[in-house]
């Protein structure tokens, strides 16, 4: 089994001044990954990070992160667990955001579990185990 970074962790780790090195250490899994979907999350908050400084500290953490810890793509079989999840939760009238439920797809089509300070999608997702951080 292995365990899937939710940005929350990554976010909290940059701001916190962690090393990208010693965060990737403290996670404890050797099956660390991230998914697509939070790759593209972290890279889009060094897009939108002011001023030039912060953006440059930021790009360095994820890009660090990046090179260190695998990429899990979002492929077909995570494309159907998706579907089968968001129209089971529409069929409830749960709302779960779209990069919630796709990095949470991704974990449960490959059995591991998302690493998370975030208590308040994850949770209502079927079959979705969690690590809170």
């Amino acid at each position: 089994m292995g365990m899937l970074i939710d940005a929350s962790l990554a976010i909290a780790a940059e701001r916190d001044g962690l090393d990208p090195h010693q965060f990737v250490a403290r996670l404890g899994d050797p099956y660390s990954a991230l998914a697509a979907i939070t790759a593209s999350e972290l890279l889009h908050g060094v897009h939108r990070a002011h001023p030039a400084a912060n953006r440059l500290r930021r790009e360095a953490f994820v890009e660090a992160l990046i090179s260190r810890l695998p990429i899990i793509p979002f492929d077909l079989a995570i494309a159907r667990v998706h579907a089968r999840l968001s129209a089971e939760l529409a069929a409830k009238g749960i709302v779960i955001g779209a990069n919630d439920l796709m990095l949470a797809a991704t974990a449960v089509a490959k059995d591991w579990e998302v690493a998370t300070h975030d208590l308040r999608s994850f949770p209502r997702i079927p079959g979705l185990r969690l690590a809170h951080w």
